[in-house]
């Protein structure tokens, strides 16, 4: 059946062909997109004037001497009015049609008895000539599968799917003139790193011919950010995408976009206010509103955020264990009795991250800041002054999930060190996730950095904010090759 439509269709190709007429013409006739046309149309049919839109045939219904085509380009959609009596050459470009060619025509606005705005065509040319059919418009495209492999066709037959990535676009725009407008420089930074570093993840390797040496993709934009402080810069921002070559689920990928911010002289707790700013005019601008819903749950992100100690909640959930005192193999008990299957290499601070996704963060709804985790959990994160044994971080909870993560930065170099040499420990023992060694920003440490606050979040906030997995609310999500 497809065979014999695609048959029939280079059949029609070869027809336009033949009578002169390139099916893929370098530029056609666009006086300006349809939505233009339709918000100005009674301006542009009292004068008289002809115009020409252009778009792709979405709907064709032959009556004979007249038919009517819907045309839509990025914008909107406006039908056509082919008459006999009017365009040239009506009957050869009734045979040679079909739905999903791209067209442009020319002719003058008019309101149809039924009151429908359109355009009377005098005058039509093809655009680019489609061999293969469009999905059915009422079935579409059921299969998942088929869906991410072929966004394009996704994207033709689905409007909501184009606006949700308009309002990506707006996500991420709000961030950035935010940020701008408080004072922020963007900087662009390599993807390519001798060390991967920033982050507790598994890099993907790749070998640079010119310089004959293997480096790494990028799994964070932490350490070249903070080397700008170091380098005289006081408010750095960068989004870019970042590689990880981790699992896939609902809100996991192995390229995605992520922003980061450093801002010397100040903390976290200057980040958390800063943040919690920004993310409500995030949502307020991409969403139209202060709530968005979840897995069947309203969220109300405009509240104030509480604050949830680490630690606090962690013992709370699971009978009194104390995540600082705790030794690993107490950690490994907990992780069994809760039927977790931890890696026989995983270290303290993974073991605490465990049990505390399973026990905790889960029931964390509304969003908040989760505060002070102890020192296991985050390498790069300053000790609390009254408390040596967490950190000054925090995470942004909403959901169920982290939504973001910032903390007062470690800027001593001895400490950052020892904490290094100890996630190489990790690594030695099979721990890939475990961060290494990083000398040079070690030595840039030396030089000495300032006190400052940074933060980090990914494009997994859209996907929550949209209610969708995360691969749905990217373009063209990696996909395994089909056999």
């Amino acid at each position: 059946m497809l065979e014999d439509i695609i048959k029939e269709r280079r059949k029609k190709l070869d027809v336009i062909r033949a009578a002169g007429i390139n099916p893929y013409p370098p530029r056609v006739e666009r006086s300006f997109d349809i939505s233009h046309a339709l918000e100005h149309f009674d301006e542009i049919s009292a004068s008289g004037k002809k115009i020409s839109l252009a778009g792709r045939l979405k709907s064709l219904r032959d009556q004979g001497k007249i038919i009517f085509v819907d045309v839509a380009d990025e914008t909107g959609k406006v039908q056509l009015v082919l008459k006999e009596e009017n365009l040239k050459n009506f009957d050869f470009w009734r045979d040679v049609l079909d739905l999903g060619d791209f067209v442009s025509t020319t002719g003058s606005l008019f309101t149809t008895k039924r009151g429908e705005k359109s355009l009377e065509v005098t005058e039509l040319t093809m655009a680019a000539k489609s061999l293969l059919p469009l999905p059915d418009k009422w079935a579409g495209l059921e299969d998942e599968d088929i869906r991410l492999r072929k966004r394009y066709l996704d994207l033709v037959m689905t409007e909501e799917l184009r606006e949700l990535f308009r309002k990506k676009m707006i996500f991420w725009a709000t961030f950035r003139d935010t940020l701008k407008k408080e004072g922020f420089l963007e900087v662009e930074l390599p993807v390519m790193e001798n060390v991967p570093g920033g982050a507790e993840a598994e890099p993907f390797k790749t070998h640079h011919n010119a310089l004959d040496t293997d480096f790494y993709l990028r799994i964070s934009l932490e350490l070249p950010l903070k080397k700008l402080l170091v380098g005289g810069f006081d408010k750095v921002f960068e989004i870019g995408r970042i590689f990880r070559n981790e699992g896939i689920d609902r809100e996991h990928l192995q390229d995605y976009t992520q922003l980061e911010f450093y801002w010397a002289y100040h903390d976290y707790n200057d980040v958390m206010e800063l943040t919690e700013k920004i993310y409500k005019e995030v949502i307020l601008k991409t969403c139209g509103g202060m709530a968005t819903m979840r897995d069947g749950k309203t969220v109300d992100w405009s509240k104030k955020w509480e604050k949830i100690d680490y630690v606090k909640a962690f013992k709370e959930e699971n009978q009194g264990l104390d995540p600082v005192l705790a030794s690993c193999d107490e950690l490994f008990v907990r992780t069994k009795e809760l039927e977790l299957k931890p890696e026989k290499t995983a270290g303290r601070g993974r073991l605490i991250d465990l049990i505390f996704k399973k026990t905790v963060r889960g029931k964390l709804i509304e969003p908040c800041f989760l505060v002070d985790p102890p020192v296991a959990i985050e390498p790069l994160a300053k000790r609390k002054p009254e408390n040596p044994e967490v950190v000054e971080r925090f995470q942004i909870v909403a959901c169920g999930t982290e939504l973001g993560k910032g903390f007062s930065e470690l800027n001593d170099p001895l400490d950052q060190l020892a904490r290094f040499e100890e996630q190489m420990k990790l690594r030695e023992a099979g721990d890939v996730e475990a961060q290494y060694l990083d000398e040079d920003f070690i030595e840039a440490l030396e030089y000495g950095m300032p006190p400052a606050g940074g933060f980090g979040v990914s494009e997994r906030l859209f996907a929550v904010l949209m209610d969708r997995p995360i691969r749905e609310t990217v373009f063209f999500p990696l996909m395994r090759p089909k056999k």
